[in-house]
């Protein structure tokens, strides 16, 4: 028959595997409970402290907790340095220990608790993680998530398992598989030195209107529901989404209602500059229709211009990636993706200084000649495309004529990318890159870094200046 407990009980605190948010290098923790005894005691005291699990050595001691009726207690620990894993200790003393604390009656524990950042993980099912063939991304202590189930975990894929979930509303009608996310996690806690803890809202094929307060709106109340209920406090998003959107009804207004969701977002988290970490749009194959393509086009437009004009959103692309099925990264991709995504993080959100900046069209000039030159930013060596011919170029040419072939192309230093056309050009010209459901796979790559190009779709192609 089992015992009823004695000592200090913990009724309200961190969980096991949690991961604390900190702030300025410190975070800390609420704990509340009650304390009981079989023992005739007086001068009752309870005391909390955290240890490092690894060793037992005292990293904040022995602290009284405030006393309230009816043998409740609480307690406030700050202090705590960024780092762990911790262990979170509480006992009782009484006149009969003569204040050796260390013989005080037992109290409860919480186990593997750390003090570090955390990101939520938003959008669709390549955010969820589709991945399905093997690839090498085990756990890891100091990477934790916090599960579906509302319990606190060491985090593994797939990370949006639903198994025991609170949250129906994101359940995946599949279960998924690998996700960018566990290695970005890894790499940030390996470069900052303290654990990293994961909070997961996706759902496979949702759309934007699912995550836009003023349409729908109902994954972001559960997105926003879940980070409240761990102090409100995040170190930034992990967004990957548009697939959904890359129709008629959506494409063209998609950057007006992404601001929308990021405004609200800080908004109501009341952190006005959190970082959004995006990923632009991999390929889907199948055949595609010129519209279907165009609409494909105008999503990775709106996501690059959302890097560029909406302050704190950060970009990284994704269509060198392979894919495990017809439109989900393959493992091996995710943990492309997870690298470039904590490069930008730790570029962006912490100051270090790295290389994730992928090559973006900057402008596209009619050179006297009647050739365009395109001008890119990021380009740390010079464009190349591997010596493809020129129609098999991911560029498409159009003005008031219909399309415009491209017949030479040459790359030059300083991110320029020289191409000669079939014919002259007629009237305003737009250039696209990449912009197809499925583009043609050897886009222009940075010889240094070798990051591939941005997509663009419709970018004006200007008169030389005189």
């Amino acid at each position: 028959m089992a015992q009823s407990p004695m000592g200090a009980i913990i009724e309200k605190g961190p969980q096991s595997w949690q991961i604390i948010q900190q702030n300025n290098g410190y975070g800390k923790v609420e704990l509340a409970g009650r304390w009981t005894t079989n023992e005739k005691v007086s001068d009752v005291q309870i005391y909390a402290r955290v240890v490092h699990e690894e060793t037992g050595e005292s990293v904040i001691p022995w602290q009284p907790c405030i006393h309230l009726e009816d043998q409740r207690w609480e307690i406030t620990i700050s202090g705590i340095p960024a780092g762990g894993l911790y262990r979170i200790e509480t006992c009782m003393d009484h006149s009969g220990t003569n204040g050796f604390v260390q013989w005080g009656i037992r109290g409860d524990m919480v186990h593997h608790v750390g003090v570090g950042d955390l990101f939520m993980i938003a959008g669709q099912s390549n955010a969820a993680g589709y991945g399905k063939d093997p690839a090498y991304d085990p756990p890891e202590l100091g990477v934790h998530i916090l599960r579906n189930s509302g319990q606190w975990d060491l985090a593994s894929h797939p990370l949006n398992e639903s198994t025991n979930t609170l949250h129906e509303v994101n359940m995946e009608h599949s279960n998924p598989g690998s996700s960018p996310y566990l290695h970005f996690g890894k790499l940030l806690k390996k470069n900052l030195g303290y654990p990293i803890g994961l909070l997961q809202s996706a759902l496979g094929g949702s759309p934007l209107r699912l995550w836009n307060p003023d349409e729908n709106g109902v994954l972001y109340r559960n997105m926003i529901e879940i980070i409240k209920s761990q102090g409100g406090d995040i170190k930034g998003i992990l967004w990957y989404q548009g697939c959904s959107d890359a129709c008629e009804d959506c494409c063209g207004s998609y950057l007006e209602r992404f601001r929308n969701m990021v405004e609200y977002t800080r908004k109501d988290l009341g952190l006005r500059e959190l970082p959004i970490l995006t990923i632009q749009l991999n390929r889907c194959l199948g055949q595609a229709s010129d519209q279907e393509n165009r609409f494909w086009g105008m999503v990775r437009e709106a996501q690059r211009q959302a890097a560029r004009t909406i302050p704190k959103v950060y970009i990284v692309p994704s269509l060198d990636c392979g894919l495990s099925d017809v439109i989900h990264n393959s493992s091996s991709a995710n943990l492309t993706l997870g690298e470039r995504l904590a490069r930008a993080a730790l570029n962006e959100i912490y100051g270090r200084e790295t290389v994730y900046r992928a090559p973006d069209l900057k402008k596209a000039v009619l050179k006297k000649d009647g050739r365009v030159m395109l001008y890119f930013d990021n380009v740390r060596m010079r464009l190349d495309a591997y010596w493809v011919t020129a129609p098999e170029l991911p560029l498409c040419i159009e003005d008031q004529a219909g399309i415009v072939d491209i017949t030479e192309y040459e790359a030059l230093s300083e991110g320029r990318f020289l191409l000669t056309l079939k014919r002259p050009l007629q009237g305003q010209a737009v250039i696209h890159g990449s912009y197809e459901k499925n583009p043609k796979f050897y886009l222009p790559v940075d010889m240094e870094t070798h990051l591939p190009a941005l997509a663009f779709y419709r970018a004006v192609i200007e008169p030389e200046a005189l």
